[in-house]
């Protein structure tokens, strides 16, 4: 099973197309993972405007917002730091400083979401099929689980629904078999996402909506 991390995403595509066809989000999930779409929904109009500087659907940016931030636009999309400064936690250091201003302190959202879609290479990713996102959504956060823990499917796609009951990591490398993930994953937000906002999610990447 540990060996998966070293398959291709072609070789990948049917675990997540069979992961999110069974995929249903829990009756005790379903109301939260309804509320935070509608925050979502609202600020589509800021999403949509970013995907005119970089090529990546806006709502995967959007649900990223909503696993690294909460939604706050106050924050860096790489991992939620703040962004009076440039990152402290993992990825450290981000946006680089411009060598012309300095960039030291107080990024606007936008600069700061640019750059960690952008160290991610998701600005050059052509496949934006279904499969295909679940799994950059997955690398976004890391694959730790997939690669050192296979017996649980990773909490930042699953939690929330069928597919995820416990274990996660509670910090970085420490791993607890029995804690249970309080976030609604990103498979939930899209199920519900996706139906609500009527979008088909292959002619909708392809024209960059």
């Amino acid at each position: 099973m540990a060996n998966k991390i070293l398959l291709s995403l072609q070789d990948l595509k049917p675990e997540y197309q069979k992961l999110w066809n069974s995929c249903e989000i829990r009756p005790d999930k379903l109301s939260s993972t309804q509320n935070i779409v509608a925050k979502i929904t609202a600020n589509r109009p800021r999403y949509e405007a970013l995907v005119q500087k970089i090529n990546v659907p806006w709502y995967f940016v959007a649900v990223i917002h909503n696993m690294e931030c909460s939604l706050n636009f106050s924050k860096h999309l790489h991992n939620g730091d703040s962004l009076k400064k440039r990152t402290v936690n993992e990825p450290s250091g981000r946006p680089l400083a411009d060598p012309i201003n300095g960039w030291e302190v107080g990024y606007t959202w936008e600069e700061s979401a640019i750059d960690a879609l952008t160290i991610k290479e998701l600005n050059r990713v052509k496949d934006w099929s279904l499969p295909a996102q679940l799994w950059q959504l997955e690398k976004y956060n890391g694959v730790g689980y997939r690669q050192y823990h296979p017996e649980v499917l990773t909490p930042y796609l699953w939690s929330g629904t069928n597919n995820y009951n416990k274990g996660k990591y509670v910090a970085d490398g420490k791993w607890d078999a029995n804690a249970v993930s309080a976030q609604i994953g990103v498979a939930a937000l899209l199920k519900v996402l996706l139906k609500e906002a009527n979008l088909n999610i292959q002619s909708d990447v392809a024209n960059n909506t």
